[in-house]
């Protein structure tokens, strides 16, 4: 299925979006890892018609309300967005979807990355199991993870390669893990290349692999869509959101400061708008 509309986040700016979309009869699929920033304030006073509540209980409304009117919503890490001529691809979890229009409303871009992970990207070191795991068939392989989905995909390579080590980046539950994938608590310090290995450097000891997956909630701009264009962090946009790449708009922090949801709110439903307008100019033979 193509949808109209895939929109990447789930906080203000994508809501508003996508309550704007299905007020125009669009289809929209959003994808999200969590709640961001709003999910974590204790306490939001600054919006209108919502006072003195948590930012929780602002995005169980938000969500019911997006449901409501028609939006699907799957909770899952996006890992690469590929833009096409006629349709923009992204790759999900171990899932592919695609859509004529896209908006990116992530959030703040955090600044993510061990030293030398950036260097070795795609010569040994990868962000998606499910991509490049057949490729280290019977081989060695470790998982630098930091949330629930890193173990299901350790134990999707357990399937595949000969070992597979697991380092926990930050703590999260790791019950799940298969015997046959090894837990390594040492910190992560850094990734080498080492001959034909990849060497992870830990205060302790180092481990040689012939391939590392880095799985984390979120992937950086610069790996999530390679040539969009962004400036001091933000994703550079005209006055209706829209980015370098055709068909492709960005909102909310994503954008810029100010970092605030009202804002967010206010540019999700400026690009929902022209998001639309441009979808009826396709079907009418206005654009290729």
């Amino acid at each position: 299925m193509m949808y109209d509309s895939i929109l990447i986040g789930a906080g203000p700016a994508a809501c508003a979006a996508a309550l704007t979309l299905r007020m125009r009869g669009k289809s929209v699929l959003m994808l999200y890892a969590g709640g961001g920033a709003l999910e974590k304030a204790h306490r939001v006073d600054n919006y209108p018609g919502m006072p003195k509540m948590s930012g929780p209980e602002m995005l169980k409304i938000l969500h019911a309300q997006v449901k409501e009117a028609g939006a699907e919503m799957k909770k899952t890490v996006v890992q690469l967005v590929q833009p096409g001529k006629k349709k923009i691809t992204v790759l999900a979890g171990n899932e592919i979807f695609t859509g004529k229009t896209l908006l990116v409303s992530t959030g703040v871009p955090r600044k993510i990355g061990l030293p030398g992970e950036a260097d070795l990207l795609g010569q040994g070191v990868s962000y998606c199991a499910t991509c490049d795991g057949m490729f280290y068939k019977g081989k060695q392989v470790a998982v630098i993870g930091s949330f629930h989905e890193a173990v299901e995909d350790a134990n999707f390579l357990a399937g595949i390669a000969e070992r597979v080590d697991y380092f926990p980046e930050q703590r999260h539950e790791t019950g799940a893990l298969l015997e046959k994938v090894r837990m390594k608590e040492q910190k992560v310090l850094a990734l080498e290349r080492e001959e034909n290995k990849i060497l992870i450097r830990t205060g302790e000891e180092n481990f040689a692999y012939d391939g590392v997956f880095v799985l984390r909630p979120a992937v950086a701009l610069g790996q999530l869509i390679p040539k969009m264009e962004t400036e001091n962090g933000r994703i550079i946009t005209d006055a209706d959101g829209r980015t370098n790449l055709p068909r492709i708009y960005a909102a909310g922090d994503a954008a810029g400061a100010p970092y605030q949801m009202a804002k967010a709110a206010g540019e999700g439903n400026r690009a929902a708008l022209a998001m639309a307008k441009e979808m009826d100019a396709m079907e009418q033979g206005g654009t290729e």
